[in-house]
């Protein structure tokens, strides 16, 4: 399993080479480099559904209906919605800013992150149900299944399961409203 910053769906290319990532992300991979190798047998990834070999996990637990706490677990989903969206709509300035430390969690400057997913013709997102929220240091945590799939510009599919780990700083004297919005701490990719 690999943690690594904005290019989930370059999740084929598996790479362990790129420019050196910030404190706390040693681990991450920066998987914008290269192209992506070829997956045998891909299958239409957008004909994948949840429960399916590369596909979200197969939860039917009912949502609650209703307005969303903002700091519950389906508020730390909406921001993650919002970031698949703005990947969609080619945003990539604005999907950064989602990231932690107003980016730079992402591990790229937003001048590396948008040339990284520039090279995708097509990118669509799925948010799966957050699981439970854990407390540690005056900061809550929540992980969320997150798929990203689509075309490359070359025409290839791509398809990336990943769990993506939110952070929010509890209300604690001193933190900011920033601090206090969930925001994309890590996105560590899954094994197909």
């Amino acid at each position: 399993m690999f943690r690594f910053p904005a290019v989930l769906a370059v999740a084929l290319a598996f790479s362990a080479c790129g420019p050196k990532q910030p404190a706390g992300n040693d681990d991450q991979a920066d998987l914008a480099q290269g192209d992506a190798p070829e997956q045998a047998n891909i299958p239409d990834p957008a004909t994948i559904r949840p429960g399916e070999p590369g596909g979200l996990p197969d939860d039917r637990t009912p949502v609650a209906e209703g307005p969303i706490d903002p700091k519950s677990g389906q508020g730390a989903g909406q921001v993650l919605q919002l970031f698949g969206g703005l990947l969609e709509q080619r945003k990539f300035a604005e999907a950064r800013r989602l990231w932690s430390d107003e980016g730079r969690a992402s591990g790229q400057t937003e001048a590396e992150f948008s040339a990284a997913y520039d090279r995708f013709a097509e990118i669509h997102s799925e948010v799966g149900a957050p699981g439970d929220m854990e407390g540690a240091a005056g900061s809550t945590y929540v992980n969320i299944p997150f798929r990203l799939y689509g075309k490359l510009k070359n025409g290839k599919p791509y398809n990336s399961v990943a769990i993506a780990t939110l952070r929010r700083v509890n209300d604690v004297p001193g933190s900011t409203q920033l601090q206090r919005s969930w925001r994309i701490y890590s996105i560590q990719a899954q094994p197909l």
